[in-house]
């Protein structure tokens, strides 16, 4: 079956020509490692997965996908040189070497990191590199001295800054998100990793050496530039080191189309000769409760709040899948809840078709190409979904003959292949319900506010719970909790 999906470069959607026959090359923006991943990019990483999950089960390709590690850009920097309350016992002692420090400070995080995307279901081994950039610095000193060499580059005050000037004169600045250019204003350099749209000016490619932080020597025109890499030049490098260029897609957030992959286009074409990717595809952004998610409205969650609170991960990556990429989508408790019953929906028919032999017969090539001709094309798993329950509630508990069976259940594997969020198999035995802490302690607090008779409070509380999806009873010694 052809793929076609979205393209923030061409601003429509494409049928995917991989540029090597039976192979999709995918590079995606990975963590920068100065703290957990908050659940906004854990989406972009969900999006990324079953993106290249999708060109592997239904296109049939075989996979080269790439998600790289930010370990050093000014976050990091920033939090690896402060010893005090950043600092974690895993990391070890805080010294006085800005490159040990900011390397165990990264890789302290980048563990973490490992953990949650298991945790939600990527598989590190469905990547084939998921490289650190402090480990691909001569190739970046490589590319910023093509630049240099062909005119799209300058040394200034022991920086090496992009000649945006040069560049719009050779070519276009803007493919993928419209910048305001006419605020561009010649001469002009910044130095931030990353910053507002409005500040189009020559970005920089190599930072100078600054006290207290790590630095790697750098020769360039002769002159030696000790400093470390800026951020865009990052990617540029190490895409073209592990999957070459052009390769087939690159994916990351709508927030970085300006100015990360606007840059990494034209400074790739500058020191390459070629832009990067074919596809760039971009996921929209997340919300909780509607808002925009900030520590400041307390509704900053990154994964591992949410599942030692008692969430269950499956949960979570299926709410997330349940919406369109494109979509902005809004995390609620409410909806995780749904989200849980409707997965358990369909892990129930998974069971029952697992168990229940019978007679009757099903359409399965029908449902195989209804749902998968969703997900071809730009990836669209609600439509999917809505195949799926569709079918399931006319089915209405029928049991299938051994054919239907057995096609069924080599579907569902299938399509388990893409959502990675259910069971294929019989019915496990019954394992005890572990209730989610924050249940428990809306329950303490219903419980006091009967005994203080605040019987409005009480209700709003039990309301709480049944919408998370339990079910509170109330006993002479206090309540039960059930799930459902």
């Amino acid at each position: 079956m052809r793929l076609s999906f979205y393209n923030t470069l061409s601003k429509s959607i494409q049928e995917l020509n991989p540029v090597k026959d039976g192979t999709v090359s995918i590079y995606s923006c990975g963590p920068t490692v100065y703290d957990r991943a908050h659940i906004g990019n854990m989406r972009a990483f969900l999006f990324a997965d079953v993106l290249q999950r999708t060109a592997r089960v239904i296109g049939g390709y075989d996979v080269r996908w790439v998600m790289n590690i930010t370990d050093i850009d000014d976050k990091t920097i920033r939090n690896s040189t402060d010893g005090g309350e950043r600092w974690h016992s895993g990391m070890g002692k805080h010294t006085s070497d800005p490159k040990h420090n900011l390397a165990a400070y990264t890789q302290y995080y980048e563990a973490r990191f490992i953990e949650d995307i298991a945790t939600i279901g990527i598989l590190r081994s469905h990547m084939i590199a998921m490289p650190r950039a402090t480990d691909y610095i001569p190739a970046m000193q490589d590319l910023i001295r093509l630049i240099h060499q062909r005119g799209f580059a300058y040394v200034a005050d022991g920086s090496v800054y992009f000649n945006l000037t040069a560049w719009q004169r050779a070519d276009t600045y803007g493919k993928l998100f419209k910048v305001d250019a006419e605020n561009f204003r010649e001469g002009v350099r910044i130095d931030a990793d990353e910053y507002e749209r409005d500040s189009v000016s020559d970005f920089v490619l190599w930072k100078g050496a600054k006290d207290g932080e790590p630095s790697w020597d750098f020769e360039i025109d002769g002159v030696n530039v000790p400093g470390r890499p800026g951020w865009h030049i990052e990617c540029s490098a190490m895409s073209k080191v592990l999957l070459d260029v052009p390769f087939d897609i690159h994916t990351g957030g709508v927030d970085l189309r300006f100015p990360h992959h606007e840059d990494e286009i034209a400074q790739s074409k500058a020191g390459y000769g070629v832009e990067p990717a074919q596809f760039w595809c971009h996921n929209e952004f997340l919300e909780v409760e509607g808002k925009k998610m900030s520590k400041s409205l307390g509704n900053f969650f990154t994964l591992h709040d949410l599942t030692s609170q008692g969430l269950d991960a499956l949960d979570i990556r299926f709410a997330m899948l349940s919406a369109h990429y494109a979509s902005v989508y809004n995390f609620t408790f409410d909806g995780i809840a749904a989200a849980r019953k409707a997965r358990m929906r369909v892990q129930e028919f998974i069971y029952d078709v697992w168990s229940a032999a019978g007679t009757q017969s099903a359409d399965v090539a029908a449902l195989r190409d209804a749902v998968f001709g969703e997900l071809a094309t730009d990836i669209h798993t609600p439509k999917a979904l809505a195949q799926i329950f569709s079918f399931i509630n006319k089915a209405d508990g029928a049991s299938y003959n051994a054919e239907t069976r057995l096609a069924m259940l080599a579907f569902l594997e299938e399509l388990n292949g893409i959502f990675a969020v259910w069971h294929i198999g019989e019915r496990p035995a019954e394992e005890a319900e572990v209730i989610p802490e924050f249940i428990l302690a809306l329950a303490e607090r219903r419980l006091n506010a009967k005994k203080q008779r605040d019987f409005a409070a009480a209700d709003a509380l039990r309301a709480e719970i049944t919408a998370a999806g339990y079910t509170l009873k109330d006993t002479k010694d206090g309540y039960t909790i059930e799930r459902g």
